[in-house]
This record gives structure tokens, sequence and C-alpha cells, in this order.
């Protein structure tokens, strides 16, 4: 068990402004965010700049991994007009960047692909047309298929844990290498698709371990990877082991740059969406710039 939080992870309390405007748009349309469901705890600072990653399929996850918080059970009914309910509030909000993820729906033949391809659709067909980050269950095949031809800019489908701990902390259907096939399988059906994921610190995670993660991510294409500290949502939740450092993370965002990641965000406090359009702009960028060499996945 860690000792008691450190400094450097106390948050922002929320200020006025830009948030309330999200939380308007938000409650008009109906819609969840997973800042909310997922407990984040940059909530104050992306809403406070007007952004909010929106949680499609509902609020209710088949599974219920022991780090998150988003509760499990029952579904309801796929609501048809959710896509559209999303887009409007992306035009809303004036968003050039939205990112859209959804709760786990193993009860749903195609997992929810469908729904993620016409919020895909439904945002893209905006005046200002925005950027469109989609953060993705574990969905192969079919469905899968059908949210890369949807032609999202990034795809983000999350490793969460090394491999020792994804049986410790994931739920029983969630397995490491079928996470690391999503990910290799989205880079076969669109060579040019940018792909992103994510790990959590702080588990139990040696350094080795977390190192072997990394190149797994870069041998499946991946090019941008979020590093955040994991925090304890719930008192039901798996305990926190260990606060890393900032240092730390500076230190592992270097070790993941040579290994040829395009971007790396890296800090106490990130999470998969975390300045994400800062974070893809970057990785355009690099991959772009002069003099630039990056190591094949």
């Amino acid at each position: 068990m860690a000792e008691p939080k450190p400094a450097w992870l106390k948050v922002r309390r929320p200020g006025d402004g830009s948030w309330g405007v999200v939380r308007r748009a938000l409650r008009a349309g109906g819609l969840h965010t997973v800042c909310e469901e997922a407990r984040c705890p940059n909530r104050a600072e992306c809403w406070g700049a007007g952004t909010a990653t929106l949680l499609l399929l509902g609020d209710v996850c088949t599974r219920g991994c022991g780090f998150c918080s988003v509760a499990r059970g029952t579904p309801r009914p796929v609501e048809p007009d959710e896509p559209e309910r999303a887009a409007r509030c992306a035009e809303a909000l004036a968003l050039d960047y939205v990112v859209l993820t959804s709760v786990t729906r193993d009860d749903l033949p195609d997992g929810g692909a469908a729904v993620f391809g016409a919020a895909v659709a439904a945002v893209r067909a905006l005046p200002r047309r925005p950027r469109v980050e989609v953060l993705i269950p574990d969905l192969r095949g079919p469905a899968l298929a059908a949210v890369v031809a949807a032609h999202p800019d990034v795809l983000a489908h999350n490793l969460e844990v090394v491999r020792r701990l994804t049986p410790l902390v994931r739920h029983p259907r969630c397995d490491y290498d079928r996470s690391l096939a999503v990910l290799a399988e989205a880079r076969t059906l669109d060579p040019h698709l940018a792909l992103k994921s994510s790990l959590l610190l702080g588990l139990g995670e040696t350094t080795g371990e977390l190192l072997e993660a990394l190149a797994d991510l870069r041998r499946a294409g991946v090019e941008t990877v979020v590093l955040g500290q994991y925090l304890r949502p719930t008192a039901a939740s798996v305990p926190v082991e260990r606060w890393v450092p900032p240092e730390e993370f500076a230190a592992l965002r270097a070790r993941a740059l040579e290994l040829g990641f395009a971007e790396v965000v890296a800090e106490p406090l990130a999470r998969t969406s975390y300045h994400a359009r800062e974070a893809e702009a970057a990785r355009r960028a690099r991959a772009a710039g002069p003099g630039e060499r990056r190591t094949a996945p």
C-alpha cells in the first residue's frame, strides 16, 4: 500500500467559465463523459478549457476492471440518436478535436462498432470538421474493421497494465495479447492510421516489465503512448502500490522516445485523452519533421 498522496498529485478545484458551458452542453444532449464516470483527475482542467471525452453506448459496462469506477451491470438498449447528439454537443462546444470512447458492450453482436462509426461520421459532417479520436474496447474482426472504415484520425486502445498484472487488475475477459492484437490488426487494416495506447503506473510493475510493454506496443504499430499514475477511484478498487515521482515519468518518456514512439505523454495525472489534441499535433510534427528518425514497429 502506498503512502498518503504526494503534493504533485493534488488536483486543482474546478473554477467557473467553460466548466459550466461543458456541463450544460452534456446535459442538454443527454450524454455521459468518461471524465465523470471514471472520476478522471483532470476533469477540472479539461472542462475548464472547454473539452470533454464523450462516452458512447450508455454509462454501464458489461465488464468492470479492478482499476475502474465505471458502473458494471446490464446496459440499457442502444439509443439510435446518440451519434447525432454527440455531434451536436461537439458543435455546441465548438470543438476542433473530439474524443469518443465507450463502455464495453459484450451484449452487442458488434460490441458497439456501428455506433462508433456513426458517431465519427456525424462529427465529421459538422461545418468545422473536427479531428476525431476514438478510444475503443477490444474489438476484433468485422467490428474493428467497421470502426477503422469510418476513418478516425486516431484510434486508441489501452493496454492498461503490464502483462503480469493484467489478470490481477483487468476483467477476466480482457487479455494482454488480445489488446496488442487489436492494435496490430488496426495497423494492418489502415497502415496510415495513427495508433495510441496507455499504461497505468504504480500498481506494482517493474521498470523491466514496463519497458517490455512499451516494446510490445511499438511492435504492434503504436505511435503515441500515454503513461500516468494509477489513482484508486473507490475503496473497492485495487490499491495503489507506489507513487511514481515526476522525474521518473520524465525518464520513462525519454526511454519511450528512444524506442521509436512519435509522441509520449508521461506525467502523474496523464490519462489517454489528456491533452489529446496537443499530443496528436506533436505526433504529426515529430513524424513529419526534418531530420527525425523513427524506429519501425
